[in-house]
């Protein structure tokens, strides 16, 4: 008899105050220290995120994932949501928790009329989210592997977002 392991619930809400010091302790646990010399982070300093679509995953055990996704502008004139971090906690790893958060966390954005949302990250990994290589289109604040700059279109929009990625002013 193959008997599966049951799943344990967890609940999706957004990201608030209270989730502050949890968040913070799994982004440490996932990304370490070095998460804060990233280029990807210039575009959160001085930044709000999303409230809408900056999200938490929370189980029995306690914040379990969380998704941040940030305005950026893109050249002169684009309007963008920049995606990440993005981290799930060891005990929920291969559970979809990752794909619950970014699918909610891009349905807000494109109901919000963002034409895309960009983020650094693995190809192999992000593909199955619907992001596909930016080319050479936008130009971060710092150094970056061009190849892991990513995008997924939410519009028709999108096709026309091109240039440096800033905190909006």
């Amino acid at each position: 008899m193959n008997v599966t392991a049951a799943i344990p619930a967890y609940s999706i809400v957004l990201d608030a105050p209270e989730h502050s010091a949890a968040v913070e302790a799994l982004y440490d646990d996932v990304f370490g220290p070095g998460r804060f010399a990233k280029t990807a982070e210039r575009l959160r300093e001085g930044n709000t995120a999303i409230a809408d679509a900056s999200l938490v995953a929370i189980d029995s055990e306690g914040v379990t994932g969380v998704v941040r996704v940030w305005p950026v502008t893109v050249g002169e004139k684009g309007r963008a949501a920049f995606l990440g971090p993005i981290a799930v906690a060891e005990r929920r790893r291969g559970n979809g928790v990752a794909f619950k958060l970014m699918e909610r966390a891009i349905g807000v954005c494109r109901e919000q009329g963002y034409a895309a949302v960009i983020l650094v990250g693995d190809f192999e990994y992000y593909e199955r989210f619907g992001f596909k290589p930016s080319g050479d289109r936008f130009q971060l604040p710092g150094p970056v592997d061009q190849k892991r700059v990513l995008i997924r279109d939410l519009s028709d929009r999108a096709a026309t977002l091109k240039g440096a990625l800033a905190v909006p002013r």
